[in-house]
C-alpha cells in the first residue's frame, strides 16, 4: 500500500468512525423523544411490555440512525486501525450526553461537561497519534498472522473465557461486575477481529476477488454472529443486575484494552509505531477513560459553575469564623493573663508594703 493512499484511507475511515458515533449517539435522542411523545398520550410504555412505539415514526427514525452508525463502525473497521476506531466509541456517549441537555432537558453538571471536553482532547490526540496504515490487506495475509503464536496465546485466553462463562459465571456473575464485564470485553475483542476480517474481504469484493470461495471470510462470518450474540447476552446481564453508570465505563476500560491488545497482537499496529505515538496513544486513551469516568460516575450529583462562588463563600466564611473564634480565644487568654499579671504585681506591692511597714 502507497503512503497517500495510506493516508486516505486513514482519515477516511476517521470520517466513518465519526459519523457512527454522532448517528449511534442520535439515535439514544430519536427513540426517547419517541417514547415520552407516546407517555404523554397514554399509550401502555414499553418498560409495561408495550409495543405501541412501533407506530411511532420517531423512534424508527432512531432505529434507523442506530442500523446506520452500525453500519458506518463496521465499514470504518476496514479503512483504519482498529487502534483508532474502537476508543472513539466514546463519542457516541459524548453526543448522547449532549444533545439530552439541549433537546430531552436532562441537566449535563459541570462533571459532565468537563469529562465530555477531556473525551474529546483525549479522542483528539489518539487521532494525531494513532497508526496511519494498515499492516494486513488481504484475507491470505490475515490467515497467517492468524497462525502466529501471539495471536493463539490470546486464542487460548479467549476459550478461558468459557469457562468463566459455565463456571464463574453462575457462581460469582450476580455479585462480581467484573465476571459479566470480562466477559463481554474478551470475546469483544474477538468481535472486532471478525469484523475487520470482513471488512477486507468486502474490499477484496468489490475489487473483484473471489473471496466468496475463501473459507476464512465464512468462518469470521459465522464466528461474529456467535461472539456478538454472546458479549450481547452478558453485557445486558450485567445492565439488569447492575447500575448503569457503574458498567458503562467499566465496559469501556475493559473492551478497549481488549482491542487494543488484540490490535497489537494480531494486527501489528503497533510494530512500526514510534515511541512518542505510542505514548500519545496511551495517554489519549487514559484521557478517554478520565472524561467518561466523570460524566458517568457524578452524572446525578447537582453541582454547576453557578454553584462554585457560593461554596467559595461558604468555606471562606468558615474560615473567617474560624478565624474570629482563634482571635477571640487569643484576646481572652490575654486578657486574662493581663489581669494575672496585674493582681500578682498587686500582691507582691502590697506586701512589700506591709514589710516595710512593719520595720
Amino acid at each position: 500500500m502507497s503512503q497517500g493512499r495510506g493516508k486516505y484511507d486513514f482519515y477516511f475511515g476517521l470520517g466513518l468512525a465519526m459519523s457512527s458515533s454522532i448517528f449511534i449517539g442520535g439515535s439514544f435522542i430519536l427513540k426517547k423523544k419517541g417514547l415520552l411523545r407516546l407517555a404523554r398520550k397514554g399509550s401502555m410504555r414499553a418498560g409495561q411490555g408495550g409495543h405501541a412505539y412501533l407506530k411511532e415514526w420517531l423512534w424508527w427514525a432512531g432505529l434507523l440512525s442506530m442500523g446506520a452508525g452500525e453500519v458506518a463502525n463496521f465499514a470504518a473497521y476496514a479503512f483504519a486501525p482498529a487502534t483508532l476506531v474502537t476508543p472513539l466509541g466514546a463519542l457516541s456517549v459524548l453526543v448522547s450526553a449532549i444533545l439530552s441537555s439541549y433537546f430531552l432537558n436532562e441537566r449535563l453538571n459541570l462533571h459532565g461537561k468537563i469529562g465530555c471536553l477531556l473525551s474529546i482532547l483525549g479522542s483528539t490526540v489518539m487521532v494525531i497519534h494513532a497508526p496511519k496504515e494498515e499492516e494486513i490487506e488481504t484475507l491470505n495475509e490475515m490467515s497467517h498472522k492468524l497462525g502466529d503464536p501471539g495471536f493463539v496465546v490470546f486464542a487460548t485466553l479467549v476459550v478461558v473465557s468459557l469457562i468463566l462463562i459455565f463456571v464463574v459465571g453462575p457462581r460469582h456473575g450476580q455479585t462480581n461486575i467484573l465476571v459479566y464485564i470480562t466477559i463481554c470485553s474478551v470475546i469483544g475483542a474477538f468481535s472486532v477481529s471478525c469484523v475487520k476480517g470482513l471488512g477486507i474481504a468486502i474490499k477484496e469484493l468489490f475489487a473483484g476477488k473471489p473471496v466468496l470461495r475463501h473459507p476464512l471470510a465464512w468462518i469470521l462470518l459465522l464466528s461474529l454472529i456467535v461472539c456478538v450474540s454472546t458479549q450481547i447476552n452478558y453485557l445486558n446481564r450485567a445492565l439488569d443486575i447492575f447500575n448503569t453508570s457503574i458498567v458503562t465505563p467499566i465496559y469501556y476500560v475493559f473492551f478497549t484494552t481488549s482491542v487494543l491488545t488484540c490490535s497489537a497482537i494480531l494486527f501489528k499496529e503497533w510494530q512500526d509505531m514510534p515511541v512518542d505515538d505510542v505514548i500519545g496513544t496511551l495517554s489519549g486513551f487514559f484521557t478517554i477513560i478520565v472524561g467518561i469516568f466523570l460524566l458517568h460516575a457524578f452524572k446525578d450529583v447537582s453541582f454547576s459553575l453557578a454553584s462554585l462562588p457560593v461554596s467559595f463563600r461558604k468555606d471562606e466564611k468558615a474560615v473567617n469564623g474560624s478565624l474570629s473564634n482563634m482571635y477571640e480565644v487569643l484576646n481572652n487568654n490575654e486578657e486574662s493573663l493581663t489581669c494575672g499579671i496585674e493582681q500578682h504585681t498587686a500582691e507582691n506591692i502590697s506586701r512589700r508594703n506591709g514589710n516595710l511597714t512593719a520595720f
